[in-house]
């Protein structure tokens, strides 16, 4: 009851903006200036950037966000005008123009947020009557539209802004801070404190946050919060997992790194809360670097030798480290940090030295695919209202622009949600109308009745159109459109039939494209990406444990576009030191699959089979099998190492990646994976400095397995949840 008030009254809140800027605009332009055309645009802008346009933020935030929109959609402005000189040139500039601003969403939600509402200028601008004359009013209604709107949002009733990513990721690291000192101190096993690691764990997940609050640009800041906060997950896991088993007595080694651990995570909240950078490179941890820290670890344990379980709860510390490690560099690269990545896989990293025009071309060419949701959701909107422009200008329609708004509003991702908008959008239309040519009937020409009442049919139409979807928005605003034209010339009952008539042309044209352009949405897609990953990320799981036991240069294992093998995969880096060929691929499906996936938690509820697999899982996998590449392989093989030993640890690298391999297939009854542990009797001819680094590749297969098994459909009897919270550890970007 309490969340349903507070949308309305945010709802009511954001609908007085609109009302606002659209009035300061509209009245003066029209009945005082008699500029008929300025009016028009005067309206439709508030409007475009204010309802049409989800703009992220709050406040001051769309505020700033539709002032720098102004320029490109006065450039739109433009395009359109002169391209209405004939049907085919208009049809050809929709085609681009709305590829173009659809396909941009893929370059950040500030772009994503306002593409809709640009959509509209070059829409209106782009229909008969051909008038160039009339280039300057439609540039200054827009002018004023855009500025009374910003100003309506920065001080007319503004909302309270929402806390950045970095502070949630600094409460999380707070709390990491405090479960890392528990661990030192031998509290014991507390399920307490892993339950509240793990609800912080969740509550970093970009789902949680509103659209504009997503670090999900193209630029080196987002990036970087990103990695931050997914790295973050993973270490608030792998803290939940030491914090619900006994410490490991007179394991001082580990005690020392988990203090470091400590003091990393609460001087990178300091510095998150602070948004600046302390000094001109690192935020430090303690009096020593955690790399320090990490060397002196790795030279202890390879000293003396200890019991296996001490050197399983040594490398689930050290998995810990990593991802403080990665934490705290991704959030001092967020801050404005330049600074080299001292023993640091540059992979990891690798945005960190580019400028904004590369990173935004990498995002553009990565999602140049046909795989990709985001180039198949440009496609089909593109088409659709190029489709729209040419049947409205064919037929002659007037107001043919409702047409194609009619598309940019109603169309969905699937078929099915498409046929669903459409039937509400219908209905509402139908009533709408009615109530319109009753309204139209009952005032005659008066203009001042229509002058009084759009003002509150703005207000109720802008509050309940949002809340109660598409059949009140359509019907509302069509009774706005015909009280705000009623104005402009004289009507008759006439236009809200064409107003009819053009809305569910638009609807059919947009469930046409629905159905013949990738109907199933990423329901369809998820399962490609997904399964593509698996088989990108099994090879390079052999080629990782090959580099660790046998040195880089043996990995025989490498990801090949289509699953084929190339030689050399197995660290992070070619010999010229670029990526290697696997992490490359690999790295590239992660990303797909990422935009498949958040696309897919948008849409509609999957059947119960599919919704019992979790996605999430299997991009944890990947993730997983991304950072195992950086990491593990700290040394150059490991001579003396017994054959045993290095065909155990070619087994089960090959068991968990064959699993992968079958998991790719997404079998009805899962995958089920156990790799074979280190034998004790293999281990104790193990010499003890070669132990370790071969207990972390025993403890990332583990890992590995668990998320392969997570992501599985659960089998009849069991719970849905049945993994352990480290088996639940983030992906590189988690838009769950």
């Amino acid at each position: 009851m309490a969340e349903g008030l507070s949308a309305m009254a945010r709802t009511g809140r954001h609908a007085a903006h609109v009302t606002a800027a659209t009035a300061a605009g509209f009245y003066p332009a029209l009945h005082l200036l008699d500029r008929p055309v300025a009016g028009i645009y005067a309206l439709f802008t508030p409007i475009a950037f204010g309802i049409l346009s989800p703009l992220p933020g709050a406040g001051r935030e769309r505020a700033a966000t539709v002032l720098r929109a102004v320029p490109a959609a006065a450039v739109l402005v433009v395009l359109g005008t002169v391209l209405a000189v004939g049907t085919w040139p208009a049809v050809a500039g929709m085609l681009a123009v709305g590829f173009a601003l659809a396909f941009g969403s893929a370059c950040g939600p500030r772009i994503a947020g306002a593409a809709p509402g640009l959509q509209l200028f070059y829409i209106l601008a782009c229909f008969p009557p051909y008038e160039p004359g009339t280039l300057p009013q439609r540039l200054v209604g827009l002018a004023v539209g855009g500025a009374f709107l910003a100003l309506a949002e920065a001080v007319l009733f503004p909302d309270a802004p929402e806390p950045p990513y970095r502070t949630r990721i600094a409460d999380a690291l707070d709390l990491a801070a405090r479960a890392a000192s528990g661990v030192v101190r031998g509290e014991g096993p507390d399920p307490g404190t892993a339950a509240r690691l793990g609800a912080a764990g969740r509550e970093l997940r970009l789902s949680r946050l509103p659209a504009g609050a997503r670090p999900t640009g193209a630029g080196r800041t987002d990036r970087a919060l990103a990695q931050a906060g997914a790295a973050t997950r993973r270490l608030l896991d792998q803290l939940a997992l030491l914090a619900g088993h006994a410490p490991a007595p007179g394991d001082t080694a580990s005690a020392e790194l988990l203090r470091g651990i400590a003091a990393s995570c609460a001087e990178t909240a300091a510095a998150l809360r602070r948004g600046r950078r302390r000094r001109a490179g690192r935020v430090l941890a303690g009096p020593q670097l955690l790399e320090e820290l990490v060397a002196d670890f790795l030279k202890s344990r390879a000293g003396a030798p200890a019991p296996r379980a001490v050197l399983v709860r040594r490398s689930t510390v050290l998995t810990a480290v990593v991802s403080a490690v990665t934490v705290r560099t991704a959030a001092s690269l967020a801050l404005g940090g330049r600074e080299r990545l001292y023993g640091l896989p540059r992979e990891q990293f690798w945005y960190a030295a580019e400028g904004p025009a590369r990173l935004t071309a990498v995002r553009i060419r990565g999602n140049l695919t046909r795989r990709s949701v985001v180039f198949q959701n440009a496609l089909r909107t593109a088409l659709g209202l190029a489709l729209a422009r040419l049947v409205a200008g064919s037929l002659d329609l007037s107001h043919g622009f409702w047409v194609l708004l009619a598309v940019l509003t109603l169309g969905r991702t699937t078929a099915g949600a498409t046929w669903s908008a459409v039937r509400a959008a219908a209905a509402g239309t139908l009533a709408g109308a009615f109530a319109a040519g009753l309204l139209i009937v009952g005032a005659g020409g008066s203009s001042a009745v229509y002058a009084a009442l759009l003002v509150p049919m703005m207000l109720v139409a802008f509050t309940l159109g949002p809340l109660g979807g598409p059949a009140w928005g359509q019907g509302l605003f069509t009774l706005v459109v015909a009280t705000a034209f009623a104005q402009i010339a004289p009507v008759t009952w006439r236009l809200a039939e064409a107003r009819l008539v053009d809305v569910l042309t638009g609807s059919a044209i947009g469930l046409l494209c629905g159905l013949l352009a990738w109907p199933a949405g990423a329901r369809a897609e998820i399962r490609y990406a997904m399964s593509g990953l698996l088989r990108t990320a099994a090879p390079l799981v052999r080629a990782t444990a090959t580099a660790v036991t046998e040195g880089a240069g043996s990995g025989k294992d490498g990801a090949g576009e289509n699953g084929t093998v190339r030689s050399g995969a197995g660290r992070s880096t070619a010999a010229d030191g670029s990526p290697s060929p696997g992490v490359r691929l690999t790295l590239h499906r992660l990303r797909i699959a990422e935009a498949a996936y958040a696309q897919y938690r948008t849409e509609p509820a999957p059947d119960a089979a599919e919704a019992a697999r979790d996605w999430l899982a299997v991009l944890d996998h990947g993730s997983r099998t991304l950072v195992g590449a950086y990491w593990l392989p700290r040394t150059d093989g490991m001579p003396g190492l017994p054959p045993e030993a290095r065909r155990w640890a070619r087994e089960a690298a090959e068991e968990v990646a064959a699993a992968t391999v079958r998991a790719a297939g997404f079998p009805p009854d899962g995958v089920r994976v156990r790799p074979a542990p280190l034998p004790p009797e293999v281990a104790e001819r193990v010499p003890a400095p070669l132990l370790a680094p071969l207990t972390d590749v025993e403890v990332w297969l583990r890992a590995l397995a668990r998320d392969l098994e997570a992501g599985s459909p659960p089998e009849p009897g069991d719970q849905p949840a049945r993994y352990t919270t480290a088996s639940h550890s983030s992906a590189s970007a988690d838009l769950a």
